[in-house]
């Protein structure tokens, strides 16, 4: 049998603990939504140490979490999700085309994939907790080939790149799921 659906969720605990209402409006406070979301994910071990979020200025438009081992499906990255859940909440494939700012704040540096979905899914604004290499120290994942300048390769295409951002707590909890010797 072919399947001809495919169906991926966030957990039920996004609904208790995310506050769609509350404004966003700066920088640490969207990255410091991204790194709870990937804190929560490990701690209800629904899925791995990544959260993401999208914003359209201040106004929080979709959330994601790693879904990858629950859902056997190696795309269910945090970045995607969030921007999956906003496209459909916005119903348009690229965010910023009614308008903008769009920003997406990540717990960790995209991968190699989650990269690319940045650039496609119509995003201003990247902000970045985590680095690459503190999630293959810390967690054990690898992200993928990126392009030796992915920041200015993003910011040739119109995608403004913060990095570091709360970068310490993003590390906590890569390093506490990384500890835990468990995967999900």
């Amino acid at each position: 049998m072919i399947y001809a659906q495919l169906h991926l969720t966030l957990p039920a605990w996004i609904h208790e603990e995310v506050d769609h209402k509350r404004e966003y409006p700066s920088a640490e406070d969207k990255v410091a939504l991204a790194i709870r979301l990937s804190r929560l994910n490990v701690d209800h071990r629904s899925g791995g140490p990544f959260g993401a979020a999208v914003f359209s200025g201040a106004r929080l438009v979709g959330v994601g979490v790693n879904r990858v081992v629950p859902h056997n499906c190696s795309a269910a990255h945090a970045e995607v999700m969030a921007l999956a859940t906003s496209q459909q909440r916005l119903q348009n494939y690229r965010l910023n085309q009614a308008g903008g700012p769009i920003t997406l704040a990540t717990s960790a540096q995209p991968c190699s994939m989650c990269f690319g979905a940045c650039i496609w899914a119509g995003i201003d604004e990247l902000l970045v907790a985590a680095r690459a290499d503190d999630v293959q120290s810390l967690a054990g994942f690898d992200e993928g080939p990126l392009p030796a300048d992915w920041t200015g390769e993003l910011e040739r295409r119109g995608i403004r790149v913060t990095l570091d951002l709360m970068r310490d707590h993003a590390r906590d909890v890569l390093r506490d799921y990384g500890e835990s010797g468990l995967v999900y």
